[in-house]
């Protein structure tokens, strides 16, 4: 019973090595700063502009070779000869490798400036003279994000958006959910042109509802760490109370609400997309937020409809309704056996049904690595 039949999005940790750009790197060209690492593959593995298979291949690395990991990102999720991982391995020259095929002695550190912030952007004169936009900028480790006819995945495509892509966003309205590389959420932009793009797919500042639509602009005041920070104290106390892993409900906030930026999450701190049952929201929840969406069937059919979704005076009540909700659902009465067991959790979870998206798994638990959000189940 949540925001979207179709969920969501984001994120896993990421390794850097240095290596000189173009062709096959030879030993000894990294950076001085960094982790010693040894790749491991069948014969040669490509280096690539952005953590994406999809990204252009600047370069190779032999099997044995050494390099040095400069720091971690998140990317694409790539199956290796070492391990299977959203992490990828930034290079001193700033190109990538997939860290399924990198074996280190110990972690590089997370590469500064890669957690999803938004960043306000000033905004510019465009045409018709005298329009202000604000300016956006596309981020897709999936390829090119389709512009669209209306704010909906099944609408004609009228054109395409590359990642790095600079776009002029007038405003936003309320359509299909979509888990992007940025975030999950209903919001979509409508661009100077008159077109639709998902800001699932969307750094920006933030954009006014347009004229008729409801839709809340989100706006976002905390840093990734201060999010985290936030959510401890109401996970910790959802995973006393309902035995639900404190990592498993901070990882699945940040995954549905996009790090707090959906509108649910900004306007009414509902940040699962708990639904109200029949007009009743529980003990936890102080009131229902009716809200147009667009739903989907399994076949992949999309349709507009009204549902009201649960609101919150805290972000703590929403974490604990949270583990209320598995708790007292039959359905994931299988992924209790594993209370200290975050990823077992999380995974039972998955399989009971609770997100369609086939990577839901790899998603949840990429975040709540690449984050060190286990220091937080207060069992350990």
């Amino acid at each position: 019973m949540t925001y979207t039949a179709a969920r969501r999005l984001l994120t896993g940790p990421l390794l850097v090595a240095a290596l000189g750009a173009g062709l096959v790197a030879a030993p000894g060209v990294a950076s001085a700063a960094g982790v010693t690492a040894t790749i491991k593959v069948g014969s040669s593995l490509k280096v690539r502009s952005a953590p994406s298979l999809a990204a252009k291949a600047v370069g190779s690395l032999r099997n044995g070779q050494k390099i040095t990991v400069v720091c971690t990102v998140t990317g694409q999720n790539v199956r290796g000869a070492v391990r299977t991982t959203t992490a990828w391995d930034r290079l001193g020259t700033g190109r990538y490798i997939s860290h399924a095929y990198v074996k280190s002695a110990k972690a590089a550190p997370r590469c500064a400036a890669t957690s999803p912030t938004a960043v306000p952007v000033k905004a510019k004169p465009s045409t018709p003279a005298g329009k202000r936009y604000v300016v956006g900028t596309v981020k897709s480790f999936e390829g090119k994000v389709n512009l669209r006819s209306a704010p909906s995945t099944s609408s004609s495509v009228l054109g395409t958006a590359a990642s790095g892509d600079k776009v002029n966003l007038a405003c936003a309205v309320t359509g299909q959910s979509v888990s992007g590389t940025v975030r999950t959420t209903s919001q979509w932009d409508r661009t100077s042109a008159g077109t639709y793009i998902s800001h699932g797919y969307m750094y920006s500042g933030p954009l006014p509802a347009c004229t008729g639509s409801s839709a809340p602009a989100p706006t976002v005041s905390l840093t990734p760490d201060q999010f985290i920070r936030a959510s401890v104290s109401g996970a910790q106390r959802g995973w006393r109370e309902y035995g639900v892993p404190p990592s498993v409900t901070i990882a699945q906030a940040i995954l549905e609400s996009g790090w707090g930026r959906s509108g649910l999450a900004s306007v009414d701190k509902n940040y699962f997309g708990i639904k109200c049952q029949s007009g009743s929201y529980g003990k936890l929840a102080n009131g229902c937020h009716v809200y147009r969406t667009n739903e989907c069937t399994k076949a992949g059919d999309c349709f507009s409809t009204s549902a009201a979704f649960r609101t919150y005076a805290t972000q703590g009540h929403s974490f604990r309704d949270h583990g209320s909700f598995l708790r007292v659902n039959p359905r994931y009465a299988p992924a209790f056996e594993y209370t200290r067991d975050a990823n077992k959790f999380i995974w039972k979870v998955w399989k009971a049904g609770y997100a369609t998206d086939p990577n839901y798994y790899t998603k949840v638990t990429g975040i709540m690595a690449s984050w060190n959000l286990y220091q937080y189940d207060t069992w350990k």
